[in-house]
Formats: C-alpha cells, sequence, structure tokens
C-alpha cells in the first residue's frame, strides 16, 4: 500500500473509531429516532453529491469546447464515480441519483423531507446558504457540516476534495446501524425497505469498489508531493470532526425527545 495512504489511514484510527462507535449508535432503537437521523444526515448525502461534481469539475472538461484536461486516469476515475452517484438505480429500476433514492427512504418512513427540500429550493434562488439554512431550520451541526464540504470545494483544489471524499464520508456508517435497520425492516413491513436499500447500495458499491477507486484518484492527485498529502490530513481529520459533531447533533435530538 503507498505507504502516504497507510500514515492517513494510521493517524485518523482513533478518530475513525469514535465515530463509528458514537453513542447515537446505541440510542437509536425506533422508526422515529431513523427519521430524525435521515433529517441531519440527509444534508451529508445532498453535499456529497456537490463535492462530487466540483472532482468532476476540476478534473475532467465540463465546457464547450472540449479540450483534452488533466490525466486520463483520474478523467475516469472520477467519471465512474459520477456515473454511480448520480444515476444509479433504485429498488424499482428506475435511475435515479443516491440523494433522491435518500429522499423516497425518507417519504416512505414517513419523515419529513419538507425542510432538506426548502433548503434546495432557496439556495437555487438566492445562492445564500445562511437564508437557506434559516428557511429550512437546519439543525446547527448540519450547517457546520455543509458549511466545511463548501470550505473544502472552494479551495478549487482538488486533491483536498479528493481527500475528504475518500476518507471523510459514507463509510462512516457502522455496521451495527445496518444491523438496526435490518432489524426494524423485518418488524415494520414496507417503512424503511427503501432505506436498507440505499445502505445495501452504499454497501456493494461505494464500500468496495467506489472506495478503491477514490484511494487511488488521492494518490494519483498526490503523487510524491509531501506538503500536499500533508495539507490533505489536516482537512481529512477536520472533515471527520464535523462528522462526530453532525453525529453529537442528531444525539441531542433524540435524547431531547
Amino acid at each position: 500500500m503507498n505507504p502516504y495512504i497507510s500514515e492517513i489511514q494510521e493517524k485518523i484510527k482513533s478518530l475513525r473509531d469514535e465515530i463509528v462507535n458514537h453513542d447515537l449508535f446505541k440510542e437509536i432503537n425506533t422508526i422515529e429516532h431513523i427519521g430524525i437521523f435521515m433529517q441531519h444526515h440527509v444534508y451529508a448525502v445532498w453535499d456529497f453529491m456537490s463535492i462530487l461534481k466540483s472532482l468532476q469539475n476540476n478534473l475532467t472538461e465540463t465546457h464547450v469546447p472540449w479540450f483534452p484536461k488533466g490525466s486520463p486516469n483520474t478523467r475516469f476515475l472520477i467519471n465512474e464515480i459520477v456515473v454511480g452517484e448520480e444515476s444509479d438505480v433504485d429498488s424499482e429500476g428506475i435511475r435515479k441519483s443516491h440523494f433522491e433514492m435518500y429522499l423516497d427512504a425518507m417519504k416512505q418512513a414517513n419523515t419529513n423531507t419538507q425542510n432538506i427540500l426548502t433548503f434546495c429550493e432557496t439556495l437555487q434562488k438566492t445562492n445564500s446558504f445562511t437564508a437557506s439554512y434559516d428557511a429550512a431550520n437546519t439543525p446547527l451541526s448540519a450547517q457546520s457540516f455543509v458549511n466545511f464540504s463548501f470550505e473544502t470545494i472552494n479551495t478549487d483544489k482538488a486533491f483536498l476534495q479528493a481527500a475528504i471524499f475518500t476518507f471523510g464520508r459514507e463509510d462512516l456508517i457502522p455496521n451495527m446501524f445496518y444491523s438496526l435497520v435490518s432489524e426494524l425492516n423485518e418488524r415494520f413491513p414496507n417503512t424503511i425497505t427503501k432505506l436498507k436499500y440505499y445502505l445495501d447500495r452504499h454497501i456493494e458499491v461505494d464500500g468496495d469498489h467506489h472506495s478503491h477507486l477514490a484511494i487511488e484518484m488521492v494518490e494519483e492527485l498526490c503523487g510524491e508531493d509531501k506538503a500536499k498529502w500533508e495539507e490533505s490530513l489536516t482537512y481529512i481529520v477536520r472533515s471527520l470532526e464535523q462528522r462526530k459533531k453532525l453525529w453529537d447533533g442528531v444525539l441531542a435530538e433524540i435524547k431531547g425527545l
């Protein structure tokens, strides 16, 4: 394995363990709790797509007239990930992005989707995150999470975007949560089957094939530049701290019921 990758994995291990073993996942035990989780987590699902598209913009030619841009290898890596994330198939075989699949899962679980939709609609109209958070009553921990993602996007440094994309995203949902969803799915049929499908797709696609492609992309973008690897580690740690803060926010709301 690339020694830089090994070093990153070693240095973030304890923080990753805190996130995966967060007390939140010991508290979730009802459909209502899962609904609260989803209302926070949906912001991470949404901004994941924004990081992905910023990578595609930086690593491939997305303007006309077209000219070759960057490394053919990184173009291939990011384009393959985009296809899977932006136009996957849902449980009924219909093409959808993972964000749209997540919204469907929220609706099936009778969970509020109006806030995240209001956020998206307001942001499209105003281009103001502050106005969008206010309109949608976005949880503070989700606001902080999204703000950091867009801080990274706005660096316009593809290697940093790739770093947080690879080491700070959806593989941080623990196996115990998958098990809980499966158990509740059996107890309450036709309530969270779409969430279970969404999680299964992440295990099948993101947790295996996409994760390998993403690591290869980071290696390609950082190369042997030690400064890039060090800056990447700083941003990866910050992204993990934001994830922990997001889980803290969900836990506080559940405990406040």
